[in-house]
């Protein structure tokens, strides 16, 4: 059964891969695939010897020996569990994803647009690969790579061009947020889990994240399409918002709030994130009910709307599609990970490898092992993988090993567009195709990954 399992996931992959080709949204092979590999995984509970109980972290080698109820008791928690932690992920982002079109239904992020005065592609390029580092370390990646691409989109005309940079955002985006314990779920994660510690973690990881961005974003300004002069995007011959600025920094200074709010509460992000939309929307319906707003209408499109709650306006703006393809993706790595599949891949990859770096790991941890990690997060989601790093090893607070999964885990996902939550809403966003990326963004993650990979051991050498 676990088999059957592993083909449904292969070929729903393949079908997500091959998106353009046979003309089906990623979303249907998503969801599909979940809840096939969750109906198996029903029908067939009583042919599994182990569990991965998420609740308790710990993998059950006594599984087969319980009874057939108390097995399917199990797998409702474990899925109520997976249900649980996706939702936070998927609440967390229509709560930024609501924030950033209320920004743009009041034309916030003309503001920066008319910050740019150059035309140079080069320097345009390094903008945004900088602000992605930046931000993504504050704002969380996911969050910063919708702000950008959605300032992108206001500056760039031409989408051949604009998904070029989408895609460098994605790399530097993923980099910078390695070295926050904000930045990143998986990092997020082994900083709540007592593994690294937030002064470590920049001291081991901002060098070597800072190349891995540096690095393709040097070799891409050399390529042909950061070549020259841009054409922007034209001026529009409307009465500028009266409240665009103060929208644009009031939307973004409250998703800076919420990993400040989890500090304070300790409660998850998408507490501080509907607390932040919250405070964003009263502003929003006091702006729009303003006296002003009926002169100063921002496009005819909102005119259109603007009878509406802008709320419900930037509502129907989100890319729903894609929070749907989260839900499928995830849920269905979940089934993977319950079956304890991924701690079987991460195991036989520790067996087969050469030990290097065992002067470091106590378990003799291989480095290449690390790197696979890296490498298998562009194309199973990162999460469970570390997930299972932290059931399958014992280091102890701020060990090199845990430092180095950070960076690999957090990285690594850059080298496929849907191996990161920030390249899969670049996808949404831009409806960037799987093997453009492949080609054309792909070796450059990878020439940057490899870059910070060196680095980090020579950061540790030092530490």
């Amino acid at each position: 059964m676990e088999t059957v399992i592993i083909l449904v996931f292969v070929f729903g992959y393949l079908a997500i891969t091959l998106e353009h080709n046979i003309k089906i949204d990623k979303l249907i092979p998503a969801l599909v695939m979940m809840a096939i590999s969750w109906a198996l995984i029903s029908l067939g509970i009583d042919s599994f010897t182990q569990w991965f109980d998420s609740g308790k972290h710990v993998l059950m080698e006594n599984f087969g020996m319980l009874g057939h109820e108390e097995k399917l008791h199990l797998m409702e928690e474990t899925l109520l569990h997976h249900l649980g932690k996706t939702a936070e992920i998927l609440v967390f982002l229509l709560g930024a994803m609501t924030i950033v079109e209320i920004i743009d239904y009041f034309d916030g992020f003309s503001t920066i647009k008319n910050a740019v005065k150059f035309n140079s592609r080069k320097k345009l390029l390094w903008m945004f690969s900088i602000l992605a580092f930046l931000l993504s370390a504050i704002i969380d990646n996911l969050t910063a790579t919708i702000v950008l691409i959605s300032i992108l989109q206001k500056i760039v005309k031409d989408r051949d061009v604009r998904i070029w940079y989408a895609g460098l955002i994605i790399i530097a985006a993923n980099a910078g947020g390695a070295w926050s314990p904000i930045g990143d779920v998986t990092t997020t994660m082994l900083w709540i889990g007592n593994k690294v510690s937030s002064g470590k973690l920049f001291a081991y990881l901002f060098i070597p994240s800072l190349l891995c961005m540096v690095v393709p974003t040097f070799i891409a300004s050399m390529l042909k399409p950061f070549k020259g002069t841009l054409e922007l995007q034209e001026s529009d011959n409307k009465v500028k918002n009266k409240f665009s600025s103060r929208m644009l920094f009031l939307g973004l200074g409250a998703i800076v709030f919420v990993p400040i709010f989890k500090v304070i509460t300790h409660l998850p992000p998408y507490v501080g994130m509907m607390l932040s939309l919250g405070v964003v929307a009263i502003f929003a319906e006091v702006y729009s009910n303003s006296k002003f707003a009926i002169s100063e209408v921002i496009s005819d499109e909102h005119a259109a709307g603007s009878s509406h709650s802008p709320v419900h306006y930037s509502l129907s703006k989100i890319e729903l599609p894609s929070i749907l393809f989260f839900l499928g993706i995830l849920m269905a790595v979940a089934a993977l990970e319950s079956l304890g599949i991924l701690f079987g891949f991460a195991n036989s990859l520790q067996d087969t490898m050469p030990m290097l770096g065992t002067e470091f790991h106590h378990e003799g941890v291989s480095d290449l092992v690390v790197l696979l990690l890296g490498a298998g997060s562009a194309v199973i989601d990162n999460v469970p993988l570390v997930a299972a790093s932290l059931g399958m090893f014992s280091e102890p607070l701020d060990n090199e090993l845990w430092h180095f999964i950070a960076y690999s885990a957090g990285t690594g996902g850059s080298m496929l567009i849907i191996g990161s939550a920030a390249g899969v809403v670049a996808m949404g966003m831009e409806k960037i195709d799987f093997f453009w990326y492949f080609k054309k963004i792909s070796w450059l993650a990878l020439v940057g990954f490899l870059a910070g990979a060196a680095a980090f051991m020579v950061t540790r050498s030092i530490f």
